[in-house]
Formats: structure tokens, sequence, C-alpha cells
């Protein structure tokens, strides 16, 4: 058993030495990672899949209105996309909510957001298919399509620290 255990925690210190930390909790992988292809719909109703991204550094948020911490970092998304967005940065936050486009929109004219689009997977199989375990989940995915790393949890994504962080994986 002893032995076992000290496997478990050999393994665990080798994974967790393959990451190095990035600002507020952010975790980057050693290598990037594969992330799967996974399909979520647009304000106007249109299929877009996370592929359709490729060729530009994605900063993917996972999240829901009924989620507090999720509600709480959406201004600063929407600050980071007015500050980095363009055709080589987006930041897609695709919201889980069951009730779809409605809430969404509603919630983002509460808020007032002007930069983010409206991206919504009312399936929740973003979530699963990304190995999410909470909200807000983001991941920082290259322009190759592959996952840079990721931060479980909520963050200030407007910081200076933070815009400088995702600047330097933009190019």
């Amino acid at each position: 058993m002893k032995h076992l255990l000290l496997a478990a925690a050999a393994a665990l210190f080798s994974a967790t030495a393959a990451l190095a930390g990035g600002p507020q909790g952010f975790t980057l992988h050693e290598t990037p990672q594969e992330v799967p292809n996974f399909r979520f719909v647009t304000d106007e109703g249109n299929r877009l899949y996370l592929e359709d991204f490729r060729g530009r550094t994605v900063l993917l948020n996972v999240w829901a209105t009924w989620c507090p911490p999720c509600v709480e970092e959406m201004p600063t998304l929407d600050a980071l996309e007015g500050a980095l967005g363009g055709p080589e940065f987006e930041v897609v936050a695709v919201s889980i909510d069951r009730a779809g486009i409605p809430v969404v929109r509603r919630f983002f004219d509460e808020i007032a957001v002007e930069n983010l689009d409206i991206y919504v997977d009312s399936t929740g199989l973003t979530a699963t298919a990304l190995k999410t375990f909470g909200l807000p989940a983001t991941l920082l995915i290259n322009a190759d399509g592959k996952e840079v790393g990721r931060l479980m949890g909520p963050a200030e994504w407007d910081t200076p620290e933070m815009i400088a962080f995702i600047e330097d994986h933009i190019k």
C-alpha cells in the first residue's frame, strides 16, 4: 500500500512539475494540448465550432448567468475583448445556460456588454467535452487550436498583468 501511495504522489508531482504558473493562478501546459471541437450557436442562431476560430488566439470562457463568479468576471472579459480583440485574438465566452440565447442576451444588455459576441451551448456538452469541473472555466487556445493553459475559477481579465500575459501568447 505504501508503494502505491508513493507512486501516486510521484505521478502527481510529475504532472504538477509539467505545469508553469501564469497570472491569477493561470496554469500553463508544458506542451500545448489537443482541444475537442465542440459546437455552439451565435446570437443569430448560427452554428459555430471551436475549429472555426483556428488561426486566431482564443480565450475560451465557459460560463452561465446563474453563476455568481461568472457574472462578476464578465465585465472584465468584455474589457479584455475591447482591448485586444481583432483578427488575431478573440474572447469566446460560451454560456451553458439551458434557457439559451434570450437569457444571455438579456444579461448582456443588463450589464452593458459592448465587445463580446453571444455564444451559447444550451446542452452543456461544452463543459463535458473540455473536462471542466465548475464555473467559470477559461482556456487559452493558440492559433493552431491547441490549449496552452487554463484557469479554473474567476479572474480579473483586464488587469495590466493579464493583458500583457495574453499579448505574449498572441505573438
